[in-house]
């Protein structure tokens, strides 16, 4: 009897813890450990991409976000072959002069400058000599050596931000507007004119490249050289034993 009295207080002891609210309690803290343990991990969300325009802004959702940075002027303009009337004028002078009896050392000094890099010169001068030449003898006019100097043109219009000719002409009348909106489709439109502007009016773009490049731009032979300042030496007096 004694041991059926022992089995039942036993029994009756873990009716009691299991159904105790403190126990009760506790399992739902476990089940829900465990609960956050298997249940699927939700990746954050993605960081939204940015595409960027030709001008250096950002792009989401085919929208531009900020407003877009306005072209400069150059400084002069294709048909101003003596410049303008200020601190360059002597330049200007000496630019027209080179690109009316010599345009190979006046591409030469543009793309030295545009390279900012000393010895460049001889380079482009060389090879525009050569497509000059055989241009002049075998078509009777300079239209070769416009193939491999336009590009410096574009060049110098994406490094200073400068207004092309199709952007010039869109500003003007607004009749080209609408129908270019991608801004890599501009571009190609701008190296065109570029070419263009090189093959009708190449003279003339050497010039006003050339006084762009001279108000704008060292040259490298410039920057190359060291100022070097010597100090007299200091008065030394004699002290007195």
């Amino acid at each position: 009897m004694a041991g059926e009295d022992n089995n039942r207080e036993a029994r009756r002891g873990d009716d009691h813890e299991e159904s105790s609210p403190l126990l009760q309690g506790n399992d739902t803290k476990i089940n829900s450990k465990v609960d956050t343990k298997t249940a699927p991990i939700v990746p954050p969300p993605a960081a939204e991409e940015y595409g960027w325009t030709a001008d250096g802004l950002p792009v989401s959702d085919g929208s531009v976000i900020g407003e877009p940075i306005g072209r400069n002027q150059w400084n002069s303009g294709l048909f101003s072959c003596f410049g303008r009337n200020d601190e360059f004028c002597s330049s200007d002078l000496e630019v027209c002069l080179l690109g009316s009896v010599a345009p190979c050392v006046l591409y030469g000094t543009n793309a030295e400058r545009l390279g900012s890099a000393p010895g460049t010169f001889s380079n482009h001068c060389l090879t525009y000599s050569g497509l000059y030449f055989i241009g002049k003898s075998l078509f009777g006019w300079n239209c070769l050596a416009p193939w491999f100097s336009y590009s410096s043109r574009s060049a110098i219009r994406r490094k200073f931000n400068l207004e092309g000719s199709f952007e010039a002409m869109n500003r003007s009348c607004g009749c080209c507007g609408s129908c270019i909106e991608d801004e890599m489709q501009r571009e190609h439109m701008e190296t065109t004119c570029d070419f263009v502007t090189h093959v009708l009016c190449h003279t003339c773009a050497l010039c006003q490249e050339g006084r762009e490049l001279r108000r704008k731009v060292l040259h490298p032979g410039f920057n190359a050289q060291s100022t070097v300042v010597v100090l007299p030496p200091s008065e030394q007096t004699m002290g007195r034993k």
